[in-house]
């Protein structure tokens, strides 16, 4: 053979050897990016799925947020509603033009005689002309809606007969069905 011949042979083997390299390297490089392919697809449809489900869960939160919150302007405005109320009693309580306040007076007056006639009666100044007429000797006036309070000459004993102490117990005895003629429920 000639020294041609060999060089054409070896070079064609070459040829031949790198053609099988090239293609052995080109089905890898087609496995390697298959596979990258498929890692990225089923990356990509994890980063999704969670991505959804915190969706829905910040989805969740901000309805439960929300709902929270207009449950507590709800609360807030019923207990605004609640305060204007009980403002609006005390206040009609308190007016020297309370129709019945002078029944409510004596009725009181009534209760309180049994307590004994050395006690000191200390008068709302809106009702002292009206318990002036009592049996009781009138002290200092006190705070209040109207009414008195009863006291022992030794301060000792303590007898409230003011419309805010009562109006306050009715008022607490009273607040389911305020809460159901102010809100329905």
């Amino acid at each position: 053979m000639s020294l041609d011949a060999l060089s054409n042979e070896i070079s064609m083997q070459a040829e031949a050897e790198a053609k099988q390299i090239i293609d052995n390297a080109k089905a890898e490089a087609k496995k390697i990016k298959d596979q990258a392919k498929s890692q990225a697809a089923s990356a990509a449809a994890d980063v999704e799925a969670r991505a959804s489900k915190d969706s829905k869960q910040i989805s969740i939160e901000v309805v439960a947020a929300a709902r929270q919150a207009n449950q507590k302007r709800a609360l807030v405005a019923r207990r605004e509603e609640l305060d204007m109320t009980w403002e609006s009693v005390k206040e009609r309580v308190s007016s020297p033009d309370l129709e019945g306040r002078n029944e409510i007076i004596q009725s009181l007056v009534k209760e309180a005689s049994s307590s004994g006639a050395d006690m000191v009666m200390r008068p709302v100044n809106i009702d002292r002309k009206a318990l002036s007429s009592s049996d009781f000797s009138l002290g200092e006036d006190i705070e209040g809606l109207g009414g008195f309070v009863l006291e022992s000459k030794d301060g000792s004993v303590v007898l409230d007969y003011r419309f805010d102490s009562l109006l306050e117990d009715a008022w607490k005895a009273n607040l389911g069905p305020v809460n159901k003629a102010l809100f329905g429920e």
